[in-house]
């Protein structure tokens, strides 16, 4: 999964499926749920520069002792053109990049790019302060649901973040569809609980798939 883009991550039948959980959760709570995906958080140079570090030096260790023996400055030549260009390689490996890049880092960038999206795409301007977020974000396989004001008022992340990590279960299993469809029902079922629908009920945000 490592790669895939966020444009054709779902099939058209799939982005058919969502839209259609999302609308009928919708007819029961004032809650706007919406689903974005994106390729990536970060670019996370520090990942590649480490990647290209360590794998760089170690090539190095193994040319030198072939071609030039046990010299110094022979190893720390060929060492830093190594670097640079396992650097430069790695670039177009996501799941290397990914490797050498601390999950800490992974996760925290992604809930900084879930709430920036949040405000980006004016997700926060439901009437009543009720819009939740499923974002998705494919290189670090991290999923993030954010909600605003309203729904916090009665609903914790952690209770949300308990279905997003099987959403992310279902992105590596292949049931990515399959299990955001169960959980935007599952989540719905709470806000229908503490957010019924009202006979002035507006569809606000678009039930579309959101790209990034």
């Amino acid at each position: 999964m490592v790669g895939m883009k966020a444009e054709t991550f779902f099939t058209q039948a799939e982005n058919e499926s969502i839209s259609s959980a999302i609308r009928e959760v919708e007819t029961k709570t004032d809650g706007e749920v919406a689903v974005m995906v994106v390729d990536q958080s970060d670019a996370y140079p520090e990942g590649q520069i480490l990647a290209g570090g360590v794998i760089g030096v170690l090539l190095a260790l193994i040319v030198t002792e072939l071609i030039w023996g046990d010299s110094l400055w022979a190893f720390a030549l060929t060492a830093l053109v190594l670097s640079a260009f396992c650097g430069w390689v790695v670039n177009y490996m996501p799941a290397v990049k990914r490797f050498f890049t601390p999950n800490a880092r992974l996760e925290i960038q992604v809930q900084d790019r879930a709430l920036t999206s949040f405000y980006e795409k004016g997700l926060y301007k439901t009437r009543n302060e009720t819009g939740v977020l499923f974002f998705i974000s494919l290189f670090e396989h991290k999923v993030w649901i954010l909600a605003d004001k309203g729904i916090y008022e009665k609903i914790q992340q952690k209770t949300l973040q308990e279905y997003a990590g099987d959403i992310a279960l279902g992105i590596k299993t292949g049931k990515a569809a399959e299990i955001l469809c169960r959980e935007i029902q599952n989540i719905g079922e709470i806000l229908a609980k503490h957010f019924p629908v009202k006979p002035d009920d507006i569809n606000e945000l678009s039930d579309e798939v959101i790209i990034g």
